[in-house]
């Protein structure tokens, strides 16, 4: 299991990750993000939700709603173009850490 406080950084990353192709919801982003790690990360509700409250603030997402079939209305999350454009310096930024960190991991000899 990753500490919360290793990834933390990069939860808008990964939120940002699972919103290029399709909007959808925060159950959904959840579930994802645990079946995608291979349950190594599951992203705490309180931490998502911070994290799509300082995405819209920024204007990386948009909240809208649609029309539920069953049950309360959802909020659905969809990415901006600035959204985009920071998830890519988000990435870049990935690389410049793995190449720094990496230079401090001692491989088993």
């Amino acid at each position: 299991m990753i500490s919360s406080d290793i990834i933390r950084g990069y939860n808008d990353t990964i939120i940002l990750y699972l919103l290029l192709d399709q909007e959808s919801y925060g159950y959904e982003i959840s579930k994802k993000i645990k079946d995608l790690s291979d349950e190594k990360y599951i992203i705490k509700e309180t931490t998502l939700y911070s994290a799509f409250n300082r995405l819209l603030k920024n204007g990386f997402i948009e909240a809208f709603f649609k029309d539920e079939t069953f049950g309360k209305r959802r909020t659905y999350y969809r990415i901006t173009e600035a959204g985009r454009h920071y998830y890519q310096e988000k990435c870049k930024e990935w690389e410049l850490t793995k190449e720094v960190i990496n230079r401090f991991i001692k491989e088993e000899q």
